[in-house]
């Protein structure tokens, strides 16, 4: 039979259940668990509601835009030609224009209107000016046209004259005892060939040769002009 002895008295036991508790020592709080934000759903309402503000804007937008853009497309000459001459899409470009008259519209081709087969020219056009409807015509209504040479003095023709130009020609001298005035014994003429200053017959006489087409009544009103003057001198003044 074991015996135990009793404690003295004064004295007390320690019973460690674990671990002992050191006095002054720092208790550490227990840490949640971490948790990841949840991506929303197809479901949510925010979602939605994001989605429809986006799509509400940019259908507004775009509206917006085409109210802006009230503009036309309609065909335009890209090159300087004169009456008489025929015209094919290849000479023709489309230009955007605002109209602050929808009847001015009437008066020119849009680039969705059918163009006339027969594209000849009854007056003079600039390059970059809108295709007027009333510019065209058959060729029965320009006439019968010639080719008329002309010789001016090189510092009477602008250096931009070339071919395909529209030019003016004006006549100056004296006649009967008075100076010619007036108008141009030829107006809007279509230049169909104009060599340079310093080749063939300008390089000789210094003067510069200019191939019109014009009416023939035109060419034969200019040569009666011209033989009622004493040394006529004449003038090119390109139009446009």
């Amino acid at each position: 039979m074991t015996c135990f002895a009793a404690p003295e008295r004064g004295h007390h036991v320690g019973v460690s259940l674990g671990t002992a508790h050191q006095p002054g020592a720092r208790v550490s709080a227990p840490v949640p668990p971490a948790t990841r934000a949840a991506r929303p759903g197809w479901r949510d309402p925010r979602l939605w509601i994001g989605l429809l503000i986006v799509t509400v804007s940019v259908l507004g937008g775009a509206r917006l835009l085409a109210a802006a853009d009230d503009t036309v497309a309609v065909w335009a000459v890209s090159g300087d030609a004169g009456p008489g001459a025929e015209l094919t899409t290849a000479d023709l470009v489309a230009h955007r224009v605002r109209f602050a008259d929808d009847g001015d519209l009437e008066g020119y081709f849009t680039v969705d209107d059918e163009l006339p087969a027969d594209l000849h020219l009854v007056r003079g056009v600039t390059a970059g000016e809108l295709l007027p409807r009333a510019a065209l015509g058959s060729a029965s209504d320009t006439g019968d046209t010639v080719e008329l040479p002309i010789a001016v003095e090189a510092e009477q023709v602008p250096a931009s004259v070339q071919t395909g130009s529209v030019v003016d020609v004006y006549l100056v001298g004296q006649g009967k005892g008075r100076s010619l005035e007036g108008g141009p014994v030829l107006a809007e003429a279509t230049v169909v060939d104009a060599p340079s200053p310093d080749a063939g017959f300008g390089a000789a006489t210094g003067r510069r040769q200019l191939v019109l087409a014009v009416p023939e009544a035109d060419a034969a009103a200019y040569f009666a002009a011209v033989g009622r003057v004493d040394s006529p001198l004449l003038t090119v003044v390109r139009k446009g």
